[in-house]
């Protein structure tokens, strides 16, 4: 079997944006600023993985990384460590990182996790929604709207999930809301997927108003049955997406 390749991208210059200022607080400093470059190292490589300029199953070079990143191996090792820990990437022993490819049965798991704690959020939601929320929630659909016509794959997937999350922080619960946060890189995979399966984007976008219209009617009932349907039309792209892959 033959090794998966390399992957490699443009040159940036990260290392300019942290570079090391002196002051008292030199250790200090110095620590924060390698973390706000793990980060930036972090972030970067989260937006090649969901518009899959990095494979599913693609192995990282850490040499290469750095290189095209100008940046030491170290903070590309701790990104890809952080990486590892929200689920986008897995190691191997002596092989190093790999971009994680999931299954269908993987997909289902995170969709399942996922409708348990939107069907959560919307049931204490609605008893609470008032027009402040609709209007927030309403110009966030918009958002999702305008962004479906044109702007880049991550900023749509952004909003998409920037929807969703209000929906979770507006039900009054941190740990609903850490859960949701727990999950959503790998979600960000889950609405990668149904972009690349979903001819129309436009009907993806406009998807989130029956959501709306759910809350806003104050049935419960409604509501659940609402989001049943939108995360399970979602579910179906998704593994119909990996089944052709």
């Amino acid at each position: 079997m033959s090794e998966a390749p390399y992957c490699t991208f443009q040159t940036l210059s990260l290392s300019e944006a942290v570079s090391t200022t002196p002051s008292k607080f030199l250790g200090g400093a110095t620590v924060i600023q390698q973390r706000n470059l793990v980060e930036q190292v972090a972030d970067y490589l989260t937006q090649a993985i969901i518009s899959q300029r990095f494979a599913p199953g693609e192995r990282l070079s850490e040499m290469q990384l750095a290189r095209d990143l100008g940046v030491s191996r170290a903070p590309v090792r701790e990104a890809a460590r952080l990486l590892e820990s929200r689920g986008l990437l897995v190691s191997q022993p002596r092989r190093g990182f790999f971009v994680r490819a999931l299954d269908a049965g993987e997909l289902n798991d995170v969709f399942d996790l996922r409708l348990c704690l939107e069907r959560h959020a919307l049931a204490r939601l609605v008893t609470v929604f008032d027009a402040e929320k609709e209007r927030a929630l309403r110009r966030q659909i918009d958002i999702i709207c305008n962004a479906a016509t044109g702007d880049s794959d991550s900023r749509k997937i952004e909003e998409d999930l920037a929807f969703h999350r209000m929906v979770i922080a507006y039900a009054d619960n941190r740990r609903l809301l850490k859960a949701f946060d727990d999950i959503s890189h790998e979600l960000r995979l889950c609405i990668a997927l149904i972009g690349k399966t979903h001819a129309d984007p436009d009907s993806i976008a406009t998807s989130h108003w029956a959501l709306l219209d759910a809350l806003a009617s104050g049935d419960p009932a409604r509501c659940r049955e609402a989001i049943d349907y939108h995360i399970g039309v979602a579910r179906d792209y998704v593994v119909k997406g990996i089944g052709e892959a």
